[in-house]
């Protein structure tokens, strides 16, 4: 049995996610390639988002992860579906925003990627999450899903999740 995800009650995660950040006066910014700004649309469907969410990247390609700050040599020698590059990517953000935590997540949804087929595995994510300078990684699978919004769901659910423990 595939392990299914609410919408409703993602969309009331970051809600609260959101309200605790306002809360607690930390800001936030995102690199996301496989969730391409799910992220922070959900962050900022919340009134006082503009308070915490500092800014976000799209960089659904490789050129775009180098011109936001990761490094191509991470890129090669890891390839863009890794952990290192999540962490590349949740530094270079923070970063770029002078941002309290920093999101990268990287992966390959439904199908494989035809610009990376060597290195992409459906349904494997890899995220990272910067809080201060202090990096934790992950990598998580994605159980097939119906819509491409749903794997981006899923991936954000997994990283509310983590996000939260780590801010306990």
């Amino acid at each position: 049995m595939s392990k299914t995800y609410n919408e409703a009650a993602i969309r009331e995660d970051y809600r609260t996610l959101t309200r605790l950040l306002i809360e607690k006066k930390l800001t936030i910014s995102t690199m996301e390639s496989a969730t391409s700004g799910q992220i922070a649309s959900l962050i900022t469907d919340t009134e006082g988002s503009s308070a915490v969410l500092k800014g976000a990247f799209v960089t659904y390609c490789n050129e775009a992860k180098i011109m936001q700050g990761v490094a191509e040599e991470i890129l090669n020698k890891y390839s863009v579906y890794s952990k290192e590059t999540a962490e590349a990517m949740a530094c270079a953000c923070a970063k770029s925003y002078s941002a309290n935590i920093g999101i990268g997540v990287t992966g390959t949804m439904g199908n494989t990627d035809p610009a990376n087929p060597e290195a992409s595995v459906p349904g494997q994510v890899f995220f990272s999450i910067v809080i201060n300078n202090r990096v934790s990684s992950y990598f998580t699978e994605i159980e097939p899903q119906p819509t491409r919004l749903a794997y981006k769901l899923a991936v954000a659910k997994e990283i509310y999740d983590k996000l939260t423990e780590l801010l306990k």
